[in-house]
């Protein structure tokens, strides 16, 4: 067997962040690396995920993800190449997909670990287009939306791994209009003219309400939420009768130390009959069979596209996070350790 390194570097929360999370922190340390006991797998990560629900676990708060614990280090979706093994099933060489983020190497329960095929897919998408990223923008758009042909959808934060996904799957699906909101005029072009909304807009340049309002002057049927605040309040005003939010992530407010005004329209529910409902992508873990399917034929044929920003190094894993978060990103935010 090749002899296993000494050490490797992971990133741990050390202090809780009040507001948006400053570098003191977090601390990249050296902890040492052990040989896997019976039942468990070393795993020579080769990418981690930097996502936006993150944030949420660096506080000590009761919520459906425990917080990241303190001097430990943090969790997120990784891929990576097996380098020991002693878990029947998982050899040297196999490329796994688990939940030890953050760090260089991570060992677990060959269980907590699914082989992926590198040779179906480059192996970060299954952190993102097809892992949990795409699963978020599948289920949260046709099981608890309930979408439906010809129905106009409206995708806030659209140029994000999420969002840029819901939108294409809505548009494939049959959609009659599809709009984006995103961050800059870059990404605006981008939503139009590589993934085929029908229209989008920069909430920077205006009142978001007026500009949904202009790009879907027949009103929304359905809404998928990445952004909470003054883009939930928009919806609400552009809702048809009996239209369908998705609430999938609400990052406007993930760094606020103030609380944030609920949607100053939020009756406009009652007499629209509007149905708001939250989503975890680990509630529809029964959708994936046909969700690889159908999008393992959609990448196929050229009919879904995604992007990934890649940041390289180990180093750089708790800037791309905080880049993430401002929505420096186009599609998936990854930290590749391949270098």
């Amino acid at each position: 067997m090749t002899a296993l390194p000494a050490s490797g570097r992971e990133w741990h929360l050390v202090a809780r962040p009040s507001g948006w999370p400053e570098p003191g922190d977090v601390a990249l340390r050296e902890v040492p690396v052990t040989e896997p006991g019976e039942g468990r797998i070393l795993v020579r990560n080769l990418y981690f995920s930097v996502d936006p629900a993150m944030r949420g676990r660096m506080n000590d708060v009761k919520s459906y993800s425990p917080p990241f614990k303190l001097d430990k280090p943090m969790e997120g979706g990784a891929v990576g190449e097996v380098i020991a093994s002693g878990a029947e099933g998982f050899a040297v060489g196999d490329h796994v997909l688990h939940y030890g983020g953050w760090r260089e190497y991570a060992q677990f329960p060959a269980e907590h670990g699914t082989k992926v095929d590198a040779s179906k897919a480059p192996l970060s998408a299954y952190l993102g287009v097809l892992g949990m990223t795409g699963l978020t923008a599948y289920a949260g758009l046709f099981d608890v939306a309930s979408f439906k042909e010809g129905d106009v959808v409206f995708v806030s934060g659209a140029a994000g791994a999420v969002g840029s996904q819901v939108g294409q799957m809505a548009k494939i699906k049959g959609a009659s209009r599809v709009i984006g909101s995103a961050g800059s005029d870059e990404k605006v072009k981008l939503l139009t003219e590589r993934y085929g909304f029908d229209a989008a807009f920069n909430y920077k340049n205006g009142p978001v309400r007026d500009q949904l309002k202009d790009a879907a002057p027949d009103g929304i049927d359905v809404y998928f939420d990445n952004v909470g605040g003054d883009h939930l309040e928009a919806a609400l005003s552009s809702f048809n009768l009996h239209g369908r939010a998705t609430l999938c992530g609400m990052i406007a407010q993930y760094n606020s130390t103030e609380p944030t005004p609920a949607p100053r329209n939020l009756a406009l529910a009652i007499g629209k009959r509007l149905r708001l409902q939250g989503m975890l992508v680990l509630d529809h873990a029964d959708l994936r069979s046909q969700f690889t399917e159908d999008v393992s034929g959609w990448l196929a044929s050229g009919a879904l596209k995604y992007d990934e920003t890649v940041v390289e190094g180990m180093e750089n894993g708790f800037d791309a996070f905080l880049g993430m978060l401002r929505g420096e990103n186009t599609g998936k935010m990854i930290v590749s350790l391949t270098r």
